[in-house]
């Protein structure tokens, strides 16, 4: 696994709090270098990045509040003409997204754009996996607006009865570049009765704009006080930083080739050149050589006669 850049500032760390009396638990992220890297690997237009760079802020929200070498994956796919929006993050801070269409504009209305109609009718699949654990845990809801935050909240209610108050933000500037990143996930525990949630969702109201926040340069006490003001909430142990990661190799590369046909190998074959493949997340690329395309063909579909 690569960390594109690593993220040893303390800007970058992720932030854990709890409220054991009120049952109210918290993460709070600053994604904006992993957000950079993603829109400099693969070159996304504003609309793109604004969805995928919030869905990666959600993805590492969800995953920190998970168990060490976890990982949680967001499937975004619609009838609009963005289609898909993928983000996947790891307990450990390592945080990757991609879009299918990475140049989509949509026509402005009255300045602002409706970033909900770029993804559209569809269904929200979120995916936990853990290298030991032989299954996975997958849960699919429909997409309730397109705007990642208030999908997400929708998924953690309806699948894990969790209820939650999520804001993902990602501020560009004139020129399409990034300002900043971030976003607040705050939970309620069992135990945190009703009138907490009538509290915490007020607050969250009056709270601002996360991404203005972290644009600012907030700190992370000051976003909370605005968010979460008279709660007794106490830091949680978390040493991880939030960075840009992949997980391609070529092993992985040679895996998804079993799953060509016998044909599509064939033409690889008959066409005498290397096959160079480009990874989509982090721009690495990867040669096959006509070897070791052979090899696969014949160790799948090769048959004796007798």
């Amino acid at each position: 696994m690569k960390k594109l850049k690593a993220m040893n500032s303390e800007t970058y760390r992720i932030r854990k709090f709890l409220d054991d009396q009120h049952g109210v638990r918290v993460a709070l992220v600053n994604a904006t270098e992993a957000v950079r890297e993603m829109q400099s690997i693969q070159s996304t237009g504003p609309i793109a990045t604004l969805l995928v760079g919030r869905a990666m802020v959600g993805a590492t929200l969800m995953a920190s509040q998970l168990k060490d070498g976890e990982v949680v994956s967001l499937y975004f796919k619609g009838d609009g003409p963005i289609e898909k929006v993928f983000a996947e993050a790891s307990f450990e801070g390592g945080v990757r997204g991609y879009v299918a269409h990475p140049h989509i504009d949509l026509p402005d209305n009255k300045g602002s754009v409706d970033l909900g109609s770029a993804i559209g009718k569809g269904l929200l699949t979120v995916v936990r996996t853990h290298p030991k654990r032989q299954s996975s845990q997958r849960g699919t809801v429909e997409i309730q607006t397109g705007e990642i935050g208030d999908d997400i909240a929708y998924y953690l209610q309806q699948s894990q009865q969790i209820r939650s108050a999520i804001a993902v933000g990602v501020k560009m500037n004139e020129f399409g570049h990034i300002e900043a990143a971030g976003g607040v996930l705050i939970e309620l525990l069992p135990a945190a009765d009703a009138n907490i949630e009538v509290i915490v969702e007020d607050q969250f109201r009056r709270a601002g704009s996360i991404s203005e926040a972290f644009a600012r340069g907030d700190s992370a006490e000051q976003i909370l006080d605005r968010y979460l003001g008279g709660f007794k909430i106490h830091e949680l142990p978390h040493p991880h930083v939030v960075a840009y990661t992949c997980k391609c190799s070529r092993e992985r590369l040679l895996d998804a080739m079993e799953l060509f046909t016998e044909e599509d190998l064939d033409d690889m074959i008959l066409k005498k050149k290397p096959v160079v493949a480009r990874c989509e997340f982090c721009g690495r690329q990867y040669a096959l050589e006509l070897a070791e395309i052979s090899d696969i063909r014949n160790r799948r579909f090769s048959t004796k006669l007798h």
